[in-house]
């Protein structure tokens, strides 16, 4: 059998920055260890496999390594071969999703994602997480992700974790953010424990540092940058149990993958 496949880099104006995704559009569900080798054998930070429909369109993502319940650019992406080349008159795309409904709506050049708002817990610091990142936070926080504060850009920057130690730590996905010095906040994204050392772009960390840095500098609307070697751009904003995440798409690859039948 043959499915189309696009690969679309995500937050951000320009190929070769942002987060790679795979989008791959299914007439029906695949048995899901097909579906996760074919995100293994992708080897993107996230596949996400969709099945095009005028009303709600369901949706599902894959690391290399498992299926996720929420990922944001791999939605962001998915969006945009929609509305690129299935719904062009449409500004917006809603999706069926193990995190409930979500919407994407078209402004421009840019897509919103609206996401289910995450908001963490303060906690105490394990010694052992600060050893295996590197460096030493000033809080910890903890949602679907264990959120680690720095208190400068540079010291996010120069964090060389220890992923082998990561991944042996609960809970697994690791957010690191600090003040940014030309954006609201900065952050990087580590869950080796499933398959991904350091992701590109995470919106779905998003839905945790949105509340945090819009309750910590009193504002709604913030701008946002996380710090990988690709490296991508956010606009973000609070609104209560939701957050709106933003960003730009580019395509830069289209063809047709063959599997099993």
């Amino acid at each position: 059998m043959k499915y189309p496949l696009y690969q679309i880099d995500a937050f951000t104006d320009r190929p070769f920055a942002g987060n790679p995704a795979a989008v791959v559009l299914l007439d029906e569900w695949l048995p899901d260890a097909l579906l996760q080798a074919i995100a293994a054998e992708n080897n993107l930070s996230e596949t996400a496999f969709v099945i095009p429909r005028d009303d709600v369109s369901p949706l599902r993502w894959f690391t290399p390594a498992a299926e996720v319940d929420l990922c944001g650019h791999a939605t962001l992406a998915t969006a945009d071969v929609l509305l690129r080349h299935f719904y062009p008159a449409s500004d917006t795309v809603q999706f069926s999703t193990l995190s409930g409904e979500l919407r994407v709506d078209r402004q421009g050049d840019w897509l919103e994602l609206d996401f289910p708002a995450r908001p963490a817990m303060r906690q105490a610091l394990d010694p052992a997480v600060a050893e295996a990142l590197g460096g030493v936070p000033c809080e910890a926080w903890l949602a679907r992700a264990l959120m680690l504060v720095f208190a400068s850009e540079a010291e996010v920057v120069a964090l060389r974790p220890d992923f082998r130690k990561l991944a042996a730590l609960a809970p697994g996905k690791f957010i690191v953010t600090a003040p940014g010095e030309q954006v609201d906040f900065v952050s990087r994204f580590f869950a080796p424990a499933v398959g991904i050392d350091e992701d590109p772009v995470t919106g779905s960390a998003h839905c945790t540092l949105i509340p945090y840095w819009a309750d910590r500098l009193g504002k709604a609307a913030l701008h946002a940058r996380q710090l990988s070697p690709r490296g991508g751009n956010l606009r973000c904003e609070y609104r209560g149990e939701r957050v709106g995440i933003t960003g730009q798409a580019v395509e830069y690859l289209r063809g047709e993958i063959v599997v099993p039948g």
